[in-house]
């Protein structure tokens, strides 16, 4: 009469309670459970990327080292494939089989990674559930590697995954339409418009997990700072840090930080893009940053100016009379703003500090064929023209950031993202990447010719105070 009650068939079927043994104990059903080790609220920060595909088109999962990015990844190609979506899932929900990619940076990492991660070895003890998979095919090349993987939807269908590397090529991603994309690593940037491409139709799904050792490449430029709205609205972003999970132990990471390149360590704790060695100023951003403060009157200050339509920046430093060090102490960061805007804001920091500006506004402005420094002037600001010796400024830069001469208050806030990205290409030219350096080439100006013109505010003399009268009439002692 309990026929019915699925643990009967469980009592009865020695091999169904091996299954069930299976499922209970499997990655799939104990991530992101109600509780144990692994639960959900241990892990906001992957439940805010699972939830934003609801929304967003393209999802970049910007992690630091060993907090489960790829883990993350796999569990939701998983709940795509199989339609077994957890009662708490808030994020983009199909409701037949899919076909979908998973993709690596070339076969091995691939193998070992992204297929190891779903399927385990020996196709067990993966993301996907064992009595899911209904059957998969080989790739040539290297033993062990998968071509494509069918899974069982809950709808009675069959799903299909490829497994994709990006050393393949642009035109491996040709063709096909797809419902969703999973990118474990960093894709180059033509084989992620590809990607986006194969999506058209479906209206389907990207996700990218990944740790930024590549610093603003293409790909990381796109989805923090894109183009246009369009761009704005279809992406959507999450970092995390070691700090943002509770799985790590607090030694292990103090080790690992040991034995890290100073210039990878916010890209593998923080998930902080890097610039590797092609950073400008490699050196640690804690061992320049230093807590915001007001400025002594006494000690003399001046600004480093860079002018644009697009982008107007001003970097504000002051000299420690007692130490020689300068410190960075406020900006001005602005776009697609009038001379006037400009001009209002700097005067507001003090209009007696003078400035060096980009020797470029010597030339005619566009508006009236007036100078831009000349405009400047005229609104009130004490300008000079700066040398732009772009090697020698940058050399000269260096030297004191890694003297401890020069120091940036935490408050500097644009001043620091750009110091972040700020490098060279990697293609061998040696060349500093244009993008995003106005703070960077103001404070060039400033080292390198605004520390000579720095000033304190004068200040009226104080009159004497008037002497007692000494005698005569009307004087009472």
């Amino acid at each position: 009469m309990n026929s019915h009650n699925p643990l009967i068939g469980l009592l009865i079927n020695p091999q169904a309670i091996e299954i069930e043994k299976r499922r209970r104990r499997s990655a799939f059903v104990t991530l992101f459970s109600e509780d144990g080790p692994l639960r959900r609220e241990l892990y906001p920060k992957h439940l805010e990327f699972l939830a934003a595909g609801a929304n967003y088109k393209e999802r970049l999962f910007m992690a630091a080292n060993r907090v489960g990015k790829t883990v993350a990844g796999a569990f939701e190609t998983t709940c795509h494939l199989t339609g077994r979506y957890p009662d708490w899932w808030q994020g983009r929900r199909f409701d037949r089989p899919t076909d979908g990619w998973a993709c690596g940076t070339n076969s091995q990492t691939t193998r070992d990674v992204v297929q190891g991660v779903l399927l385990g070895k020996s196709i067990e003890g993966g993301m996907i559930p064992q009595e899911a998979i209904a059957h998969t095919t080989s790739a040539r090349g290297i033993t062990g590697a998968l071509e494509t993987v069918w899974v069982r939807h809950v709808s009675g269908g069959t799903s299909k995954l490829g497994f994709k590397t990006y050393e393949q090529g642009r035109r491996a991603f040709e063709g096909e339409a797809k419902d969703f994309v999973w990118c474990d690593e960093e894709p180059p940037g033509d084989v992620y418009i590809e990607i986006l491409y194969r999506l058209l139709t479906t209206k389907g799904l990207v996700w990218t997990t990944f740790t930024p050792l590549l610093g603003m490449s293409e790909v990381v430029t796109s989805f923090l700072e894109p183009e246009n709205d369009d761009a704005r609205l279809s992406k959507y972003v999450v970092q995390a840090g070691w700090k943002d999970v509770p799985h790590l132990d607090e030694e292990e990471k103090r080790k690992l930080v040991a034995n890290t390149p100073p210039y990878q360590i916010k890209a593998r704790t923080d998930g902080e893009p890097t610039l590797g060695a092609g950073a400008i100023y490699p050196i640690a951003e804690s061992e320049i940053t230093v807590p915001a403060s007001a400025i002594p009157d006494h000690w003399p200050r001046a600004y480093g100016m860079d002018v644009g339509w697009n982008r107007t920046a001003v970097i504000w430093g002051a000299r420690d009379p007692a130490t020689g060090v300068t410190y960075l102490y406020s900006e001005h960061y602005q776009g697609q703003g009038e001379p006037a805007s400009h001009a209002l804001a700097i005067r507001a920091r003090g209009r007696w500090i003078p400035g060096v500006i980009d020797p470029a506004c010597l030339g005619s402005s566009q508006i009236d064929g007036r100078a831009l420094m000349d405009i400047y002037r005229e609104l009130g600001l004490q300008l000079r023209p700066a040398v732009n010796a772009v090697e020698a400024g940058i050399t000269e830069v260096w030297q004191l950031l890694v003297s401890g001469q020069l120091k940036v208050m935490a408050s500097c806030s644009n001043w620091l993202r750009e110091f972040r990205n700020y490098h060279r290409d990697d293609k061998g030219s040696g060349k500093i990447v244009k993008r995003n350096d106005h703070l960077m080439d103001a404070t060039r100006y400033l080292i390198v010719s605004g520390r000579v013109v720095m000033c304190v505010e004068a200040r009226p003399e104080p009159r004497p105070a008037p002497r007692p009268h000494s005698g005569g009439e009307g004087w009472m002692a």
